[in-house]
C-alpha cells in the first residue's frame, strides 16, 4: 500500500492497531480460592505437568501468597519480577508500578531447567513478619475485625506476604499465544487488594472458582463468591466451578456407584449454593491429574477427570474469546479493504474519463486541444472553490472532537476522584459514602453518554456531507458506523459493581482506615481512567478514519487534474504525444487492475489465516 501511495497516515494507524491487538490480545484465565483447595496443584496439573513436577508452589506449609500473574512478552526474557509488600504504604496504585519495572525485583529464569524454575517461583510463597501497625496500614489487620486477622506470634508480630504482587515471563507454548494466568490468594490477601477485584479479576476472561470437594462450600468459600466473583453480567461461560480433591471420596469400601453418587450430590449442592447451573460445576482431582500426566498413566488420568476442565478452558472460554478476536480482525481488514478498494476504483474511472478523453482528440486540431486544456483548468478551478465547504465541515468536525476529548479528559476525570477521594478520606465512619460513590458514577455515565450524543452528531454531519459531495464530484465516500460506546457503559457499571462491595456495613471499619480508601479511589481511578482512553481511542481512530477517506479522494481527484492538464501539454508540444499518452493510460489501467488484484489476494490471505484461530486448543502441552 505504502509502495502505490495508498497507506495515508489513518489506514496505517488503523492497519498498526489490528497488529497490536494480534500481538497482545491476552485471554485472562483467573484461579480463585481459599487457601488449601489445591489451586496451586491445578495450575501444575494443566499448564506444567510436562516438566515431569511441580513447578508453582504447592506442597504443605508453601502456597502462593501473593498475586501472581504467568504470561509471555517476547521483548522481556524469561523471568520472575515481584513488586514488594512495602509499595501498599505508597500512593500509587498497582498498575502504575508496573510502569516501573526498577522498583520490581528481578530473578531470571532457566525455562530448561525444572529444578531451578520451581526454586525461583517458590519466592511467591515467602511471607515476613511485621507489627501490628504495620499490618493494620499494609492492609492485613483490622482490628474491628478480629475473626479476619491473622495470627500473631509469640512475640506479636504478623505473618503478611513478602511480595504485592508477582509476575512471571514465561515462554511456555500456551502463554506465547497469548494465555495469562492469574493465581490470586485467599480471602483476606484479595481483600486487601483493591485492584485485584476492581480491575483484574472483573476483566478476566475466565474465571475458575476452586472448592474442595471433601469440604463443598463453606463459610469462607461463598464470602469469595458472593463479594468478588458473582456479578450480574457475568456471563454464563466465563465462571467455571471445580471441586478439587474429589480422589478424597475414593473410599475403597464404598462401590463406585456410590462415589460417584457422592460427587453428583456435592455438584448439585453447590451448584444451588451458588446459584450456578450443574453444567458449570466440575469434579476434578488435580494431584492425580498431574500424577497421571507425569507417570503417563492414562487410566488414571481419566478417572482424575482433568480432561473435562481443560476441555471448558481450551474449546469453551479460550476459544470463543479467539473467535470473537478473529471476527474483529476479519471486520477490520474487510473494512480496510473496502476503503482502499474505493480509491483504486476512483483511479480507474479517472484512467478511463482520460483514455476517453484523448481518444476523442485523435484527428482533432490544435484549437480543439487548446479548449480542452482550457475546460480542465476551469473544472479544476471550480472544484477548489469548493473546498471552501469542505474546510468549514471540517472546523465544525473539529470543533465537536474538541469537546469530546474534555469530556473524556484526564482533568475531568481527575476532579471526580478528587471528590470521591474527599468523602472517603472523612474521619470516622463514612456513612455517607455510598451516596457519593453512586452519585460519582452516575456522572462518569453521563459522560460517556454526552460523547455519544457528540459522535452521533458528527456521524450526522458527515453523512450529509459526503453525500453531497459524492452527488457533485461523483467520489465514493461511506461513512463509517460511528463508535459503539455501549461496551464502555457497561464496563462502569461493571467497576462499580465490583467496588461497590468495598461500601457495605461488614466493611464500615476497613473504610475508617486512611491507608485503605487511598488504595480503594486509586483502584478505582486506574480502573475508570483504562475505560475513558479506551472510548476516546475509538472515537479519535473512528474520526481519523473518516477524515482520511476524505482526504484520499481528494488528494485522488487533484492529481487527476495535475495529470490529465500535464496530458494535454504534452499533447501540445509533441508530434505523435497523444498516441503515446492513450499507450501509457493503458499501461497504467493495467498496472491498477493488478494492484486491485493483489490487494484482494493479500487481505484474503489475511482472513483466510484468522481461521487458525477458530482451531481447538490444546491444552495438554
Amino acid at each position: 500500500m505504502k509502495d502505490h501511495d495508498l497507506l495515508d497516515a489513518a489506514v496505517e494507524e488503523r492497519l498498526k492497531r489490528l497488529e497490536t491487538q494480534v500481538r497482545s490480545d491476552k485471554v485472562m484465565v483467573a484461579f480463585v480460592a481459599e487457601f488449601s483447595r489445591g489451586k496451586s496443584e491445578m495450575i501444575n496439573a494443566i499448564f506444567f505437568a510436562g516438566y515431569g513436577r511441580r513447578i508453582m508452589p504447592a506442597s504443605a506449609g508453601r502456597t502462593t501468597m501473593c498475586p501472581t500473574e504467568m504470561g509471555y512478552d517476547a521483548d522481556v526474557p524469561p523471568c520472575l519480577r515481584l513488586l514488594p509488600i512495602e509499595t501498599r504504604l505508597q500512593p500509587q496504585a498497582l498498575m502504575e508500578w508496573r510502569m516501573v519495572p526498577e522498583k520490581w525485583i528481578r530473578v531470571d529464569l532457566d525455562v530448561n531447567n525444572p529444578q531451578q524454575l520451581a526454586s525461583a517461583l517458590e519466592m511467591v510463597s515467602q511471607t515476613r513478619k511485621v507489627s501490628q501497625d504495620e499490618a493494620r496500614m499494609l492492609g492485613f489487620w483490622n482490628p474491628q475485625a478480629p475473626e479476619d486477622n491473622p495470627q500473631l506470634d509469640a512475640q506479636g508480630m504478623v505473618e503478611v506476604p513478602k511480595w504485592r504482587h508477582a509476575l512471571i515471563n514465561i515462554a511456555h507454548p500456551l502463554l506465547k499465544q497469548g494465555l495469562v494466568i492469574l493465581d490470586t490468594p485467599g480471602l483476606n490477601a484479595i481483600g486487601a487488594e483493591p485492584e485485584l477485584t476492581v480491575s483484574l479479576i472483573p476483566q478476566a476472561q475466565a474465571v475458575v472458582f476452586i472448592l474442595g470437594a471433601d469440604t463443598g462450600v463453606t463459610k469462607s468459600d461463598l464470602a469469595i463468591w458472593r463479594e468478588h466473583l458473582l456479578s450480574e453480567d457475568s456471563h454464563s461461560d466465563s465462571r467455571l466451578v471445580v471441586l478439587n480433591k474429589i480422589d478424597t471420596l475414593w473410599d475403597e469400601l464404598s462401590t463406585p456407584a456410590q462415589i460417584e453418587a457422592q460427587i453428583q450430590r456435592q455438584k448439585t449442592n453447590t451448584g444451588d449454593l451458588l446459584g450456578v447451573d450443574i453444567s458449570k460445576v466440575l469434579a476434578v482431582s488435580a494431584h492425580k491429574g498431574l500424577l497421571a500426566k507425569v507417570n503417563n498413566d492414562p487410566e488414571l488420568l481419566l478417572k482424575s477427570r482433568l480432561g473435562e476442565l481443560e476441555e471448558a478452558l481450551g474449546n469453551g472460554m479460550l476459544m470463543g474469546r479467539q473467535r470473537i478476536l478473529g471476527q474483529a480482525m476479519n471486520s477490520g481488514i474487510q473494512e480496510l479493504r473496502n476503503e482502499t478498494g474505493r480509491v483504486i476504483n476512483i483511479r480507474k474511472r479517472d484512467l478511463t474519463e482520460q483514455m476517453m478523453e484523448l481518444t476523442g482528440l485523435k484527428g482533432k486540431n490544435s484549437s480543439v486541444i487548446k479548449h480542452m486544456r482550457s475546460r480542465i483548468a476551469q473544472e479544476q478551478a471550480e472544484f477548489d472553490l469548493g473546498g471552501a465547504k469542505i474546510h468549514a465541515v471540517r472546523s465544525v468536525h473539529l470543533k465537536l472532537l474538541k469537546e469530546v476529548f474534555g469530556i473524556l479528559g484526564a482533568k475531568v476525570l481527575k476532579a471526580e476522584m478528587v471528590q470521591l477521594g474527599q468523602a472517603l478520606g472523612q474521619r470516622g465512619l463514612k456513612l455517607g459514602v455510598k451516596k457519593a460513590y453512586g452519585e460519582t458514577f452516575v456522572r462518569l455515565r453521563e459522560n460517556m453518554k454526552k460523547v455519544q450524543e457528540l459522535t452521533g452528531d458528527i456521524h450526522t454531519m458527515l453523512s450529509a456531507t459526503f453525500k453531497q459531495l459524492n452527488a457533485e464530484y461523483g467520489f465514493s465516500l461511506q461513512i463509517i458506523d460511528q463508535p459503539r460506546l455501549e461496551v464502555y457503559l457497561t464496563d462502569l457499571d461493571t467497576a462499580e459493581r465490583s467496588h461497590l462491595q468495598y461500601l457495605g456495613i461488614g466493611n464500615v471499619f476497613k473504610l475508617a482506615q486512611a491507608e485503605f480508601s487511598e488504595r480503594l479511589v486509586r483502584a478505582l481511578s486506574t480502573r475508570v481512567r483504562s475505560i475513558y482512553e479506551s472510548a476516546l481511542g475509538d472515537v479519535e481512530l473512528w474520526s481519523k478514519a473518516a477524515a482520511a477517506q476524505l482526504d484520499a479522494q481528494l488528494r485522488e481527484r487533484r492529481r487527476n487534474f495535475v495529470r490529465r492538464i500535464e496530458a494535454i501539454d504534452r499533447i501540445q508540444q509533441a508530434t505523435g504525444g497523444l498516441d503515446e499518452r492513450i499507450d501509457e493510460i493503458g499501461q497504467q489501467e493495467q498496472a491498477v487492475e493488478a494492484l486491485e488484484r493483489k490487494l484482494v489476494e493479500l487481505t484474503a490471505y489475511l482472513m483466510a489465516a484468522n481461521e487458525g484461530l477458530h482451531t481447538p486448543i490444546d491444552l495438554v502441552v
